[in-house]
């Protein structure tokens, strides 16, 4: 296996899972796969979601859903976002629950002939997607006339969950007036991550969260569920005045012992953190972790980190640790380069190898 790979802990993703049920006050589980489980992998992500219990899986596009069922995953899966009447067959084939948001899209599901289960999206707010709410009445004698589908949910996106608690709420009355137009018996759901952590399932019967599954935020007890890991290839000792890595941005103020790690880049580590990201690894014998500021500028498949003295090549360094740490976490790496912790995580390479773990145990390897 390649001396760098992503390991993730199962047993905190069940633990995240069940404190969003929780918030949630029982209602069903959506889990958000989608981008590859936000960068952890969702073949493996996704199997464990439904041995939770989750109501299903909830993807971006046909592709990732083709990656689930040639898995093996048989459970629900949702196809979020507008549905384009070109992916109607593909949705059909994989069996999928496809979000629908025109009536073009209806058409072209409908008129192949076989039932297909649907949910509804409404855009209350955000702008991107959906029905407008004020034309509820029309849709529904729309679908009526289409035989073939079923429409067996129905759900609207937060713009600002996070922050705007007054705009949510008046979200949340537009999807109402449409609730009142289609009645009960449909599966309602509103609330991402952010939403399920304020507004709990605001009396709907799903929330949908992503990022809170992987542990991204800083919030309700919700952990990081992966760290990334490495050996070095090289350490070596260089001399005062020795400039480090391209451009030569670094230069040893005395001498300096220097590890060599296989990650770059190319692996989703930001370019934008070099000289202010650190690596850390246990020292045998030692209480504590010793903590190496990356040195040097992170080029595509490497990164220099400077160490209190040599270590041997079977020392592993976690890179991202799975914690929220201000300089070696994915939540870290976010606010150092401007961004938000889904771009640091999606940005996880697939050629990184995911060992994943239960109970400390390894469960399965994807490389």
């Amino acid at each position: 296996m390649r001396p760098a790979w992503l390991e993730v802990n199962l047993d905190t993703l069940a633990q995240n899972y069940h404190r969003l049920r929780h918030k949630a006050e029982g209602a069903q589980v959506i889990g958000v796969v989608k981008a590859n489980a936000y960068g952890h992998g969702a073949v493996e992500i996704g199997k464990e979601l439904l041995r939770l219990g989750a109501w299903g899986l909830a993807v971006a596009t046909p592709q990732e859903a083709l990656e689930l069922r040639k898995a093996g995953v048989v459970g629900r899966i949702l196809l979020l976002g507008s549905l384009h009447p070109e992916q109607a067959r593909t949705v059909v084939e994989l069996e999928l629950i496809p979000s629908l948001s025109t009536l073009e899209s209806a058409e072209a599901l409908n008129a192949l002939g076989r039932p297909v289960p649907v949910h509804l999206e409404f855009d209350t707010g955000l702008g991107r997607v959906g029905f407008a709410p004020e034309e509820a009445p029309l849709v529904q004698e729309r679908l009526a006339s289409y035989e073939n589908l079923l429409i067996q949910g129905i759900y609207t996106h937060f713009a600002n969950a996070e922050e705007d608690e007054e705009g949510s709420r008046d979200q949340m009355a537009r999807f109402e007036r449409v609730r009142q137009v289609f009645g009960p018996g449909y599966l309602y759901h509103a609330c991402n991550t952010a939403g399920t952590l304020r507004f709990g399932a605001y009396g709907l019967g799903a929330v949908r969260p992503g990022i809170g599954l992987y542990g991204l935020l800083p919030a309700e007890g919700l952990r990081p569920i992966a760290r990334l890991l490495a050996k070095p290839t090289q350490v070596k000792r260089v001399p005062p005045g020795q400039k480090i890595g391209y451009g030569g941005a670094y230069t040893a103020q005395g001498e300096e012992w220097i590890a060599t790690l296989p990650v770059g880049y190319a692996d989703g580590m930001p370019r934008q953190v070099f000289g202010r990201a650190t690596v850390r690894y246990q020292p045998e014998g030692s209480p504590t972790p010793c903590v190496c500021p990356v040195v040097g500028r992170i080029s595509m498949d490497q990164i220099t980190v400077r160490l209190p003295g040599p270590v041997d090549l079977e020392q592993v360094f976690e890179v991202v640790t799975p914690d929220h740490s201000p300089t070696s976490s994915l939540w870290g790496w976010a606010e150092l380069s401007g961004t938000t912790s889904y771009e640091t995580a999606v940005r996880l390479s697939p050629r990184l190898p995911r060992v994943y773990l239960r109970e400390g145990v390894e469960v399965a390897r994807v490389e």
